[in-house]
């Protein structure tokens, strides 16, 4: 089984399937059909299927011909998973959210693999990629694919390889991103490298599935942590009266030992706002309380709650308050140049300013209509700028600090601009830096 899977991934004709086509999935099925690849895409929206089997992207960086291009060589979408024994790879690249009590979600992943499983056949591999704690895959995936009598490892093949994309980066691909690729047996692991080698330049083997999926919390980890220590450092140079940006740009030029990284509104994304909690949680199974990453989080997620703080006192200086005022969010994506909303901190901004009496508004070249989310709801469409328009704002609040906008002229028309970003040098006159 496994040789006879392997040599189809070498000769091109195993048919691919990845299960879940969102900024994950769909920049891997692009890929794997550059290459000369069958893909079979499911996912459970019917919208998204329509766009992509008419040839449209509904990711603001992947343009509409990659996807017709895609479509050209053979690529198709569906939401019937009874298709799944037509793949002889099914790739899992699905949310693993928190749910309400900060506690790992695995809906997504159980639900997509229990429609998977009638469906399973010999000589398959299973490649799960979403984020989660250590322990998913051969826990909740193997007993699943083991119910239908099949032997993992011998005549089906499961593996772990964490997703890294970084959407609207310019510098890095899903092609040059190196992919850590952890099996559930030797068997698995090389089945697992064979495909992903055939795709990407640099495949990088750990010893279990177990490893890799702690490498995938471990990267996001380090970040969380260190994003929390420069946010409480902000706060300390604040009070200090120091600019902490000029003091990372001048740490920064140490060529050894420091790694600059830079404060903010709060964490967004689909990874660093939500990776550490998987890993406290299973943590806490072992008896092991993860102080530093508790820590760290609970100082990011006071953020939102800190630069309110400093709207406040900056409106009340000139004599107003936020109850009645006039406030412009810039930028509700959770990074600059993309269109991705999820877990923006910006939306948490809104949301804060609107309960205290705010009149909240938004500007984003990205996200012209504010999307449906799960639990954030704003009936609002993007504000264009003008002088006009900026200057009717009491505040206007930088929480994402896209390239679109232009900064001079929103610095001369604004009355008070709140700088979470750090783009204003001079924060000084109408500038308020938080």
């Amino acid at each position: 089984m496994k040789n006879a899977l392997i040599k189809k991934i070498h000769d091109k004709t195993a048919v691919i399937g990845i299960v879940g086509l969102g900024y994950v999935g769909l920049p891997l099925m692009l890929r794997f059909a550059e290459v000369g690849y069958q893909v079979l895409g499911f996912d459970i929206d019917q919208d998204k299927v329509d766009a992509l089997m008419a040839g449209r992207s509904y990711i603001e960086h992947i343009g509409a011909d990659s996807i017709a291009e895609a479509r050209e060589r053979g690529f198709e979408a569906t939401t019937d998973f009874s298709r799944a024994p037509e793949a002889d790879t099914l790739i899992l690249c699905v949310p693993t959210p928190l749910n309400k009590y900060r506690e790992p979600d695995l809906s997504f992943v159980l639900d997509t693999m229990d429609s998977l499983v009638p469906y399973l056949r010999e000589g398959q591999l299973v490649s799960l990629e979403s984020t989660t704690y250590p322990g998913t895959t051969d826990e909740e995936l193997l007993p699943r694919i083991e119910s239908r009598g099949f032997t993992v490892g011998d005549d089906a093949f499961l593996v772990y390889s964490p997703e890294r994309e970084d959407p609207g980066n310019p510098n890095f691909t899903t092609r040059t991103i190196p992919k850590v690729c952890g099996g559930y047996t030797p068997a698995c692991q090389e089945v697992g490298v064979a495909l992903y080698s055939a795709v990407i330049d640099q495949v990088v083997p750990v010893s279990s599935t177990r490893a890799a999926e702690m490498t995938k919390l471990l990267e996001n980890i380090h970040r969380a942590v260190n994003i929390g220590l420069v946010n409480e450092m902000k706060i300390v140079a604040d009070k200090m009266d120091i600019d902490i940006h000029e003091v990372i740009r001048a740490a920064a030029t140490k060529p050894f030992g420091f790694v600059p990284y830079y404060p903010g509104p709060g964490l967004g994304g689909h990874c660093i706002p939500i990776d550490p909690f998987y890993l406290t949680w299973k943590a806490r199974e072992y008896g092991v309380n993860t102080r530093f990453i508790e820590l760290a989080g609970e100082v990011n997620a006071s953020m939102p709650d800190y630069v309110v703080g400093k709207v406040a006192a900056a409106l009340n200086a000139r004599k107003k308050a936020i109850n009645g005022s006039k406030i412009l969010v810039l930028g509700i994506a959770y990074k600059k140049n993309v269109d991705d909303m999820r877990e923006s901190p910006s939306v948490f901004l809104m949301e804060k300013l609107r309960d205290l009496g705010a009149e909240v508004a938004y500007s984003d070249p990205h996200v012209p209509v504010f999307p449906k989310m799960r639990e954030h709801h704003f009936d609002l469409s993007s504000v264009a700028l003008t002088a006009d328009s900026i200057a009717s704002f009491d505040c206007v609040l930088l929480a994402t600090d896209h390239d679109k906008f232009d900064y001079v002229m929103i610095k001369e028309q604004a009355q008070l601009i709140v700088d979470s970003r750090g783009k204003y040098l001079d924060a000084a006159g109408n500038v308020v830096r938080a």
